[in-house]
């Protein structure tokens, strides 16, 4: 069973070392019954998050300009599906997500119940600033109503693609609205989707990384413009 892990970075010189070298540690003596392959996406960072992520040894495609989120997502579940990767899983590139929750979500995809699995962060709302919480609810509730797909933590950005997944998926956004596209995508291809609860680590780091709260309205109007053209 072949799977890549997906690290979207952009500017995160000051911890994406620190990530690898834990992630390829964790891989060593938790998930050494796989064959598992990291992918970090370098979206144009300005610092040295690309040299770095070259001496740690990991696989790094890197893109000349920063298209952004959507952009990067694109391109690491693309060269998952070119190399005939059983699974995807994308998650942050900050710290933000705990190693020890990919077990648990890639178990529902090897059992063929589920073809994508989202983390959801809201089963630990109490560990996550009131502001998040917020802005998370109603992403999720704009969600159902644009698809008529429920899910706790649209925004979510640890998430686990199954090779049907992989090979359905056209994400044609390429920022921060992508999060919402994927359950456009998950829709229209009548994936089947599943939650698990995971951790979220929020550091003051993480937070000044995060999008600001007034940029929801920003990306909804680009995913309505986009979708709805």
């Amino acid at each position: 069973m072949k799977l890549c892990i997906i690290l979207p970075a952009y500017n995160e010189a000051q911890v994406i070392g620190k990530v690898l070298i834990d992630l390829q540690d964790f891989i060593r003596t938790k998930l050494k019954d796989l064959d598992i392959s990291i992918l970090v996406i370098d979206d144009g960072s300005s610092d040295d998050t690309l040299e770095i992520a070259q001496k740690a040894k990991v696989i790094v495609l890197h893109h000349i300009i920063n298209r952004g989120l959507g952009g990067a997502l694109a391109t690491g579940l693309e060269f998952a599906k070119k190399n005939n990767f059983d699974l995807a899983l994308t998650m942050d590139s900050d710290g933000q997500h705990s190693f020890t929750d990919i077990p648990k979500a890639i178990k529902p995809v090897l059992a063929n119940q589920a073809d994508v699995v989202i983390g959801s962060r809201m089963s630990k709302y109490r560990d996550m600033p009131f502001d998040r919480v917020v802005i998370n609810f109603l992403s999720s509730l704009i969600t159902l109503l644009l698809f008529g797909i429920w899910t706790t933590d649209s925004q979510s950005g640890f998430r686990v693609f199954n090779k049907k997944a992989l090979t359905l998926l056209n994400l044609k956004t390429q920022r921060m609205e992508v999060s919402t596209e994927i359950f456009a995508e998950i829709k229209k291809n009548h994936l089947q989707f599943c939650e698990v609860p995971i951790k979220v680590i929020y550091t003051e780091y993480s937070r000044q990384k995060g999008q600001r709260n007034l940029n929801s309205i920003n990306i909804l109007i680009k995913l309505f413009l986009r979708l709805f053209r």
